[in-house]
Protein backbone atom coordinates (compact mmCIF):
# COMPACT_ATOMS: atom_id res chain seq x y z
CA UNK A 1 0.00 0.00 0.00
CA UNK A 2 1.99 3.04 -1.27
CA UNK A 3 -0.19 5.68 -0.84
CA UNK A 4 -1.19 7.43 2.39
CA UNK A 5 -1.93 5.08 5.02
CA UNK A 6 -5.47 4.69 5.50
CA UNK A 7 -7.30 5.09 9.35
CA UNK A 8 -8.81 1.72 11.30
CA UNK A 9 -11.00 2.01 14.46
CA UNK A 10 -10.66 -1.43 16.64
CA UNK A 11 -13.92 -1.16 18.98
CA UNK A 12 -13.60 -3.92 21.60
CA UNK A 13 -16.65 -4.62 23.47
CA UNK A 14 -16.95 -7.21 26.26
CA UNK A 15 -14.08 -9.14 28.15
CA UNK A 16 -10.62 -8.51 28.59
CA UNK A 17 -9.49 -11.91 26.57
CA UNK A 18 -11.80 -9.63 23.30
CA UNK A 19 -9.44 -7.11 24.28
CA UNK A 20 -5.96 -9.07 23.81
CA UNK A 21 -7.63 -10.78 20.38
CA UNK A 22 -8.32 -6.99 19.16
CA UNK A 23 -4.65 -6.10 19.93
CA UNK A 24 -3.54 -9.17 18.11
CA UNK A 25 -5.40 -8.63 15.20
CA UNK A 26 -3.98 -4.49 16.15
CA UNK A 27 -0.63 -5.44 15.34
CA UNK A 28 -1.16 -7.60 12.36
CA UNK A 29 -2.10 -4.56 10.46
CA UNK A 30 -0.48 -1.92 11.56
CA UNK A 31 2.38 -1.83 9.41
CA UNK A 32 -0.62 -1.32 6.48
CA UNK A 33 -3.21 1.27 8.40
CA UNK A 34 -3.14 3.91 10.51
CA UNK A 35 -4.44 2.09 13.60
CA UNK A 36 -6.83 3.70 16.69
CA UNK A 37 -8.35 1.92 19.66
CA UNK A 38 -12.32 2.95 20.58
CA UNK A 39 -11.71 6.21 18.81
CA UNK A 40 -14.18 8.87 18.10
CA UNK A 41 -12.19 10.46 15.39
CA UNK A 42 -13.26 9.89 11.62
CA UNK A 43 -11.58 6.62 10.66
CA UNK A 44 -11.88 4.96 6.88
CA UNK A 45 -12.62 1.59 8.75
CA UNK A 46 -14.27 0.30 11.60
CA UNK A 47 -13.87 -3.09 13.02
CA UNK A 48 -15.83 -3.91 15.56
CA UNK A 49 -14.96 -6.83 18.10
CA UNK A 50 -18.40 -8.08 19.60
CA UNK A 51 -19.73 -9.59 22.73
CA UNK A 52 -22.23 -11.94 22.82
CA UNK A 53 -22.25 -13.24 26.87
CA UNK A 54 -25.21 -12.08 27.93
CA UNK A 55 -28.33 -10.27 27.00
CA UNK A 56 -27.24 -6.91 27.76
CA UNK A 57 -23.63 -7.40 25.76
CA UNK A 58 -25.48 -8.37 23.03
CA UNK A 59 -27.48 -4.83 23.11
CA UNK A 60 -24.48 -2.88 23.33
CA UNK A 61 -22.95 -4.93 20.34
CA UNK A 62 -25.70 -4.46 18.07
CA UNK A 63 -26.22 -0.50 18.72
CA UNK A 64 -22.30 -0.24 18.34
CA UNK A 65 -22.61 -1.83 14.90
CA UNK A 66 -25.81 0.40 13.73
CA UNK A 67 -24.03 3.48 15.14
CA UNK A 68 -20.91 2.23 12.84
CA UNK A 69 -23.48 1.70 10.19
CA UNK A 70 -25.57 5.15 10.47
CA UNK A 71 -21.78 6.85 10.49
CA UNK A 72 -21.23 4.61 7.06
CA UNK A 73 -24.67 6.00 5.49
CA UNK A 74 -23.18 9.49 6.46
CA UNK A 75 -20.00 8.98 4.75
CA UNK A 76 -17.52 9.54 7.55
CA UNK A 77 -16.65 5.57 7.03
CA UNK A 78 -15.96 3.58 4.27
CA UNK A 79 -16.21 0.43 5.28
CA UNK A 80 -17.28 -1.48 8.68
CA UNK A 81 -16.57 -5.43 9.90
CA UNK A 82 -17.26 -6.78 12.66
CA UNK A 83 -16.04 -9.97 14.40
CA UNK A 84 -16.36 -11.57 17.52
CA UNK A 85 -18.51 -13.63 19.71
CA UNK A 86 -21.60 -12.37 18.35
CA UNK A 87 -20.77 -12.87 15.18
CA UNK A 88 -19.54 -16.19 15.73
CA UNK A 89 -23.13 -17.31 17.16
CA UNK A 90 -25.20 -14.92 14.84
CA UNK A 91 -23.35 -14.33 11.77
CA UNK A 92 -26.53 -15.36 9.06
CA UNK A 93 -29.16 -13.36 10.99
CA UNK A 94 -26.64 -10.65 11.39
CA UNK A 95 -26.09 -10.53 7.80
CA UNK A 96 -29.55 -10.51 7.15
CA UNK A 97 -30.44 -8.04 9.71
CA UNK A 98 -27.77 -5.10 9.02
CA UNK A 99 -26.96 -5.59 4.99
CA UNK A 100 -24.97 -2.27 5.08
CA UNK A 101 -21.64 -4.46 7.04
CA UNK A 102 -19.17 -5.21 4.23
CA UNK A 103 -18.08 -8.41 6.02
CA UNK A 104 -19.04 -10.38 9.20
CA UNK A 105 -16.63 -12.57 11.08
CA UNK A 106 -16.15 -15.50 13.76
CA UNK A 107 -13.74 -15.54 16.83
CA UNK A 108 -11.18 -17.42 14.55
CA UNK A 109 -11.39 -16.15 11.24
CA UNK A 110 -8.25 -13.82 11.80
CA UNK A 111 -6.86 -14.93 8.18
CA UNK A 112 -10.19 -14.26 6.52
CA UNK A 113 -10.20 -10.60 7.92
CA UNK A 114 -6.93 -9.75 7.53
CA UNK A 115 -7.53 -10.41 3.95
CA UNK A 116 -10.68 -8.46 3.39
CA UNK A 117 -8.10 -5.60 4.69
CA UNK A 118 -5.81 -6.40 1.47
CA UNK A 119 -3.30 -7.64 4.31
CA UNK A 120 -1.39 -11.06 4.67
CA UNK A 121 -1.70 -12.80 8.10
CA UNK A 122 1.92 -12.65 9.14
CA UNK A 123 2.94 -15.49 11.57
CA UNK A 124 6.21 -13.97 12.29
CA UNK A 125 4.11 -11.80 14.61
CA UNK A 126 2.50 -14.31 16.53
CA UNK A 127 3.20 -12.92 20.61
CA UNK A 128 3.13 -9.25 19.23
CA UNK A 129 0.20 -7.12 19.96
CA UNK A 130 -0.96 -3.36 19.72
CA UNK A 131 -1.34 -2.83 23.47
CA UNK A 132 -3.90 -0.66 24.08
CA UNK A 133 -3.72 -0.84 28.28
CA UNK A 134 -1.41 2.01 29.94
CA UNK A 135 1.86 0.73 28.99
CA UNK A 136 2.89 -0.95 32.51
CA UNK A 137 0.24 -3.53 32.77
CA UNK A 138 -1.11 -5.89 30.03
CA UNK A 139 -3.37 -9.56 30.06
CA UNK A 140 -2.13 -12.25 28.80
CA UNK A 141 -4.33 -14.97 27.46
CA UNK A 142 -3.36 -18.28 28.46
CA UNK A 143 -5.81 -20.35 26.44
CA UNK A 144 -8.70 -20.28 23.95
CA UNK A 145 -12.20 -21.66 24.74
CA UNK A 146 -13.92 -23.93 27.49
CA UNK A 147 -14.47 -27.45 28.17
CA UNK A 148 -16.73 -26.93 30.97
CA UNK A 149 -20.72 -27.33 30.46
CA UNK A 150 -21.95 -24.70 32.62
CA UNK A 151 -25.99 -24.58 31.88
CA UNK A 152 -26.15 -20.91 31.72
CA UNK A 153 -23.12 -20.32 29.70
CA UNK A 154 -23.02 -20.14 25.74
CA UNK A 155 -18.97 -19.49 25.78
CA UNK A 156 -18.02 -23.07 24.50
CA UNK A 157 -20.23 -22.78 21.31
CA UNK A 158 -18.98 -19.75 20.59
CA UNK A 159 -15.27 -20.06 21.70
CA UNK A 160 -15.20 -24.10 21.29
CA UNK A 161 -13.04 -26.82 23.50
CA UNK A 162 -10.07 -25.76 25.75
CA UNK A 163 -6.61 -25.02 24.01
CA UNK A 164 -3.84 -24.01 26.12
CA UNK A 165 -0.75 -22.18 24.71
CA UNK A 166 2.57 -24.43 25.57
CA UNK A 167 5.02 -22.51 28.60
CA UNK A 168 7.31 -21.29 26.15
CA UNK A 169 4.87 -19.50 24.01
CA UNK A 170 3.75 -17.59 26.94
CA UNK A 171 6.84 -16.64 28.67
CA UNK A 172 7.95 -15.56 25.10
CA UNK A 173 5.15 -13.26 24.56
CA UNK A 174 5.86 -12.01 28.35
CA UNK A 175 9.44 -11.31 27.97
CA UNK A 176 8.19 -9.10 25.06
CA UNK A 177 5.99 -7.17 26.87
CA UNK A 178 8.54 -6.58 29.79
CA UNK A 179 10.18 -5.24 27.42
CA UNK A 180 7.84 -3.02 26.40
CA UNK A 181 7.55 -1.98 30.50
CA UNK A 182 5.63 -4.36 31.20
CA UNK A 183 5.41 -4.81 35.20
CA UNK A 184 2.35 -6.69 35.89
CA UNK A 185 0.89 -9.10 33.82
CA UNK A 186 -3.03 -9.76 34.04
CA UNK A 187 -3.62 -13.95 33.42
CA UNK A 188 -6.83 -14.42 31.71
CA UNK A 189 -9.10 -17.48 30.40
CA UNK A 190 -11.81 -18.85 30.30
CA UNK A 191 -10.75 -21.13 32.69
CA UNK A 192 -7.41 -20.83 34.50
CA UNK A 193 -7.24 -23.57 36.47
CA UNK A 194 -7.84 -26.35 33.48
CA UNK A 195 -4.79 -24.74 32.01
CA UNK A 196 -2.37 -27.35 30.71
CA UNK A 197 -4.43 -30.72 30.57
CA UNK A 198 -4.85 -30.30 27.14
CA UNK A 199 -0.72 -30.64 26.34
CA UNK A 200 0.82 -31.70 29.35
CA UNK A 201 -1.70 -33.90 30.78
CA UNK A 202 -2.30 -32.59 33.92
CA UNK A 203 -2.95 -28.69 35.27
CA UNK A 204 -0.01 -26.67 35.04
CA UNK A 205 -0.95 -23.26 35.81
CA UNK A 206 0.84 -23.43 39.09
CA UNK A 207 4.07 -24.33 36.99
CA UNK A 208 3.18 -21.30 34.59
CA UNK A 209 2.79 -18.88 37.07
CA UNK A 210 5.95 -19.62 38.45
CA UNK A 211 8.00 -19.50 34.80
CA UNK A 212 6.07 -16.37 34.28
CA UNK A 213 7.27 -14.61 37.67
CA UNK A 214 11.19 -15.23 36.47
CA UNK A 215 11.21 -12.63 33.74
CA UNK A 216 12.82 -9.69 34.39
CA UNK A 217 11.21 -6.87 34.25
CA UNK A 218 7.66 -8.47 35.78
CA UNK A 219 6.45 -7.18 39.30
CA UNK A 220 2.81 -8.96 39.65
CA UNK A 221 1.08 -11.44 37.89
CA UNK A 222 -2.30 -11.15 38.52
CA UNK A 223 -4.77 -14.22 38.20
CA UNK A 224 -8.03 -13.67 36.78
CA UNK A 225 -11.31 -16.39 35.77
CA UNK A 226 -10.37 -19.33 37.73
CA UNK A 227 -13.08 -22.16 38.57
CA UNK A 228 -13.84 -24.18 41.58
CA UNK A 229 -14.18 -27.64 40.50
CA UNK A 230 -10.86 -29.49 40.65
CA UNK A 231 -9.10 -26.32 41.52
CA UNK A 232 -5.18 -27.13 41.68
CA UNK A 233 -4.20 -26.51 45.20
CA UNK A 234 -0.65 -26.12 44.78
CA UNK A 235 -1.10 -22.83 42.72
CA UNK A 236 -2.31 -21.46 46.22
CA UNK A 237 1.09 -22.67 47.99
CA UNK A 238 2.48 -20.71 44.76
CA UNK A 239 0.67 -17.53 45.98
CA UNK A 240 1.50 -17.64 49.33
CA UNK A 241 5.40 -17.94 48.79
CA UNK A 242 6.19 -15.90 45.90
CA UNK A 243 6.53 -12.22 46.51
CA UNK A 244 5.83 -11.49 42.36
CA UNK A 245 2.04 -13.07 42.57
CA UNK A 246 -0.33 -10.33 43.51
CA UNK A 247 -2.76 -11.87 46.90
CA UNK A 248 -5.74 -11.67 44.61
CA UNK A 249 -7.88 -14.39 42.88
CA UNK A 250 -11.12 -14.57 40.73
CA UNK A 251 -13.21 -17.39 40.84
CA UNK A 252 -17.22 -17.21 40.28
CA UNK A 253 -19.19 -18.99 42.25
CA UNK A 254 -22.59 -18.33 40.96
CA UNK A 255 -24.35 -18.96 43.69
CA UNK A 256 -24.38 -21.18 46.67
CA UNK A 257 -27.90 -22.93 47.11
CA UNK A 258 -27.30 -26.91 46.03
CA UNK A 259 -30.46 -26.93 43.99
CA UNK A 260 -29.18 -24.29 41.57
CA UNK A 261 -25.45 -24.88 41.36
CA UNK A 262 -26.54 -28.45 40.45
CA UNK A 263 -28.93 -26.98 38.03
CA UNK A 264 -26.35 -24.70 36.58
CA UNK A 265 -23.77 -27.90 36.33
CA UNK A 266 -21.31 -25.87 38.48
CA UNK A 267 -19.69 -29.20 39.93
CA UNK A 268 -19.39 -28.05 43.31
CA UNK A 269 -22.73 -28.25 45.57
CA UNK A 270 -23.11 -25.16 48.61
CA UNK A 271 -20.82 -27.23 51.38
CA UNK A 272 -18.52 -28.00 49.06
CA UNK A 273 -18.24 -24.21 47.87
CA UNK A 274 -18.58 -22.72 51.74
CA UNK A 275 -15.35 -25.38 52.04
CA UNK A 276 -13.35 -23.82 49.25
CA UNK A 277 -13.70 -20.44 50.01
CA UNK A 278 -12.62 -21.28 53.71
CA UNK A 279 -9.63 -23.40 52.12
CA UNK A 280 -8.72 -20.53 50.04
CA UNK A 281 -8.48 -17.69 52.66
CA UNK A 282 -6.53 -19.90 54.75
CA UNK A 283 -4.08 -21.31 52.26
CA UNK A 284 -3.61 -17.97 51.12
CA UNK A 285 -4.33 -15.35 54.30
CA UNK A 286 -4.95 -11.49 53.18
CA UNK A 287 -6.25 -12.46 49.68
CA UNK A 288 -8.38 -10.53 48.02
CA UNK A 289 -11.05 -12.85 46.74
CA UNK A 290 -12.92 -11.38 43.74
CA UNK A 291 -16.34 -13.31 42.49
CA UNK A 292 -19.44 -13.05 40.43
CA UNK A 293 -22.86 -14.49 41.31
CA UNK A 294 -26.00 -14.62 38.99
CA UNK A 295 -29.43 -13.45 40.57
CA UNK A 296 -33.08 -15.04 39.52
CA UNK A 297 -31.78 -18.54 37.75
CA UNK A 298 -35.10 -20.31 36.61
CA UNK A 299 -36.98 -21.36 39.76
CA UNK A 300 -34.79 -19.80 42.59
CA UNK A 301 -36.71 -19.03 45.44
CA UNK A 302 -37.20 -15.86 47.71
CA UNK A 303 -35.30 -18.81 50.42
CA UNK A 304 -32.49 -19.72 48.20
CA UNK A 305 -31.71 -16.05 46.89
CA UNK A 306 -31.85 -15.27 51.26
CA UNK A 307 -29.18 -17.92 51.20
CA UNK A 308 -27.40 -16.33 49.05
CA UNK A 309 -27.37 -13.06 50.69
CA UNK A 310 -26.22 -14.91 54.46
CA UNK A 311 -23.49 -16.53 52.37
CA UNK A 312 -22.08 -12.95 50.98
CA UNK A 313 -22.66 -11.47 54.14
CA UNK A 314 -20.25 -14.60 56.28
CA UNK A 315 -18.02 -14.80 53.49
CA UNK A 316 -17.34 -11.04 52.85
CA UNK A 317 -15.57 -10.79 49.87
CA UNK A 318 -13.64 -8.10 49.00
CA UNK A 319 -15.01 -7.53 45.33
CA UNK A 320 -18.18 -9.21 43.76
CA UNK A 321 -20.30 -8.45 41.00
CA UNK A 322 -23.66 -9.69 39.99
CA UNK A 323 -25.53 -10.35 36.93
CA UNK A 324 -29.00 -11.09 36.52
CA UNK A 325 -30.06 -14.05 34.77
CA UNK A 326 -30.57 -14.12 30.95
CA UNK A 327 -31.99 -17.52 28.85
CA UNK A 328 -28.74 -18.15 25.94
CA UNK A 329 -29.91 -20.26 22.94
CA UNK A 330 -29.01 -23.83 22.40
CA UNK A 331 -27.44 -24.22 26.46
CA UNK A 332 -28.92 -26.50 28.89
CA UNK A 333 -30.76 -24.18 31.39
CA UNK A 334 -32.29 -22.43 27.79
CA UNK A 335 -34.95 -25.67 28.08
CA UNK A 336 -36.00 -24.36 31.62
CA UNK A 337 -38.80 -21.80 32.18
CA UNK A 338 -37.15 -18.12 32.87
CA UNK A 339 -39.43 -18.15 35.57
CA UNK A 340 -38.18 -15.37 37.86
CA UNK A 341 -40.03 -11.89 36.73
CA UNK A 342 -37.37 -9.12 35.65
CA UNK A 343 -38.37 -6.75 38.18
CA UNK A 344 -37.70 -9.53 40.72
CA UNK A 345 -34.27 -10.27 39.12
CA UNK A 346 -33.58 -6.52 39.29
CA UNK A 347 -34.50 -5.77 42.89
CA UNK A 348 -32.16 -9.36 43.97
CA UNK A 349 -29.59 -7.76 42.21
CA UNK A 350 -29.62 -4.41 44.11
CA UNK A 351 -29.74 -5.97 47.20
CA UNK A 352 -27.29 -8.44 47.06
CA UNK A 353 -24.92 -5.49 45.76
CA UNK A 354 -26.15 -2.72 48.50
CA UNK A 355 -25.01 -5.56 51.01
CA UNK A 356 -21.59 -5.90 49.20
CA UNK A 357 -21.56 -1.89 49.08
CA UNK A 358 -21.55 -2.23 52.97
CA UNK A 359 -19.16 -4.91 53.36
CA UNK A 360 -16.69 -2.93 51.13
CA UNK A 361 -17.07 0.35 53.06
CA UNK A 362 -16.40 -2.05 56.03
CA UNK A 363 -12.96 -3.72 54.43
CA UNK A 364 -12.12 -0.44 53.32
CA UNK A 365 -11.92 1.55 56.78
CA UNK A 366 -10.10 -1.36 57.56
CA UNK A 367 -7.30 0.15 55.54
CA UNK A 368 -7.07 3.75 56.99
CA UNK A 369 -3.78 4.64 58.83
CA UNK A 370 -1.89 1.55 56.65
CA UNK A 371 0.41 1.72 54.30
CA UNK A 372 0.33 -0.33 50.80
CA UNK A 373 2.86 -0.77 47.33
CA UNK A 374 0.64 1.25 45.00
CA UNK A 375 1.09 0.96 41.33
CA UNK A 376 -0.06 4.50 39.73
CA UNK A 377 -1.67 3.98 36.62
CA UNK A 378 -3.08 7.60 35.72
CA UNK A 379 -3.00 11.27 36.30
CA UNK A 380 -6.59 12.47 36.30
CA UNK A 381 -7.75 15.92 37.04
CA UNK A 382 -6.72 16.47 41.19
CA UNK A 383 -5.32 13.07 41.69
CA UNK A 384 -2.98 10.49 40.71
CA UNK A 385 -5.00 6.92 40.04
CA UNK A 386 -3.39 3.51 41.39
CA UNK A 387 -4.56 0.54 42.89
CA UNK A 388 -2.77 -2.19 45.57
CA UNK A 389 -2.18 -5.80 44.31
CA UNK A 390 -5.88 -6.40 45.72
CA UNK A 391 -7.24 -4.62 43.27
CA UNK A 392 -7.42 -5.36 39.18
CA UNK A 393 -7.77 -2.43 36.30
CA UNK A 394 -11.08 -1.08 35.39
CA UNK A 395 -13.36 -3.38 37.85
CA UNK A 396 -11.78 -3.10 41.23
CA UNK A 397 -11.03 -0.57 44.24
CA UNK A 398 -8.63 2.79 43.06
CA UNK A 399 -6.12 4.27 45.58
CA UNK A 400 -6.51 8.35 44.55
CA UNK A 401 -3.28 10.23 45.65
CA UNK A 402 -3.33 14.16 45.58
CA UNK A 403 -1.46 15.79 42.63
CA UNK A 404 -0.75 18.96 44.58
CA UNK A 405 2.50 18.94 46.59
CA UNK A 406 3.35 15.48 44.80
CA UNK A 407 4.85 14.24 41.65
CA UNK A 408 4.53 10.78 40.66
CA UNK A 409 5.06 8.52 37.46
CA UNK A 410 2.38 6.56 36.28
CA UNK A 411 3.56 2.81 35.67
CA UNK A 412 5.51 2.97 38.68
CA UNK A 413 5.43 1.85 42.42
CA UNK A 414 5.07 3.83 46.02
CA UNK A 415 4.16 3.13 49.53
CA UNK A 416 1.29 5.23 50.22
CA UNK A 417 -0.24 5.14 53.50
CA UNK A 418 -4.50 5.16 53.54
CA UNK A 419 -5.67 8.39 54.95
CA UNK A 420 -9.37 8.11 54.24
CA UNK A 421 -11.87 5.53 52.80
CA UNK A 422 -14.67 4.95 50.50
CA UNK A 423 -17.30 2.45 49.30
CA UNK A 424 -15.00 1.75 46.26
CA UNK A 425 -12.33 3.79 46.55
CA UNK A 426 -9.28 4.68 48.95
CA UNK A 427 -7.69 7.94 49.20
CA UNK A 428 -3.83 8.35 50.65
CA UNK A 429 -0.71 10.33 51.01
CA UNK A 430 2.96 9.70 49.96
CA UNK A 431 4.31 7.72 53.00
CA UNK A 432 8.21 7.95 53.37
CA UNK A 433 9.65 5.16 56.07
CA UNK A 434 11.41 6.44 58.88
CA UNK A 435 14.96 5.18 59.10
Amino acid sequence: MKNKKQSINFISLGCSKNLVDSEVFMRQVEPYYRVEADSNNPSDIVVINTCGFIHDAKEESIETILSAVEAKKRGEVKKVLVTGCLSQRYKKELKTEIEEVDGFFGVNDLPEILQSLNVDYKKELVGERHLTTPSHYAYLKISEGCDRQCAFCAIPLIRGRHISRTIGSLTDEAEKLAAKGVKELILIAQDLTYYGIDIYGERKIPNLVEELSKVEGIEWIRLHYAYPAGFPWALTKVMDSNPKVCRYLDIPLQHINSRILHAMKRGLDGDKTRTFVQRIRKEVPGVAFRTTFIVGFPGETEEEFNELLDFVKESRFERLGVFTYSPEEDTAAYDLKDDVPEEVKQERMERLMSLQEAISMELNRDKEGKTFKVLIDKKEGDYYTGRTQFDSPEVDNEVLVPVKNNNLKPGSFYNIKITKADYFDLYGELHFPDN
